[in-house]
């Protein structure tokens, strides 16, 4: 797992959802790709998709049920998701999570 992100650009206004649950900053790449580095507190959230994506977990844990699934699945500081694009996710974080939002 990489442990840091060399030659970047991080934009300085932070996303903030969630009234606060879940905090997260962009950072852009040499070329174009973009990612977002952030926390989310213990809470039950459901985020919508637009691109697919990866989340991959830093720290913490989480339950994630995906749009459509029945079955909810643990993850841990390690592991990683795949969300597919104009989809959603449910998520309860059980203990703060760290982690990194890979799009496309």
């Amino acid at each position: 797992m990489t442990t840091q992100f060399d030659n970047v650009t991080v934009l300085k206004k932070g996303n903030v959802y969630f009234d606060g649950k879940c905090v997260s900053h962009t950072v852009i790449f040499a070329d174009g790709t973009k990612k977002t580095l952030g926390v989310i507190l213990p809470s039950s959230l459901t985020f919508n998709t637009g691109a697919p994506e990866i989340m991959e977990i830093n720290g913490g844990s989480c339950n994630v049920r995906l749009k459509g699934e029945d079955a909810w699945k643990t993850y841990a500081a390690g592991t990683s998701f795949n969300v597919p694009g104009d989809s959603s996710f449910e998520i309860e974080v059980t203990e703060t999570v760290d982690y990194v939002c890979h799009f496309g």
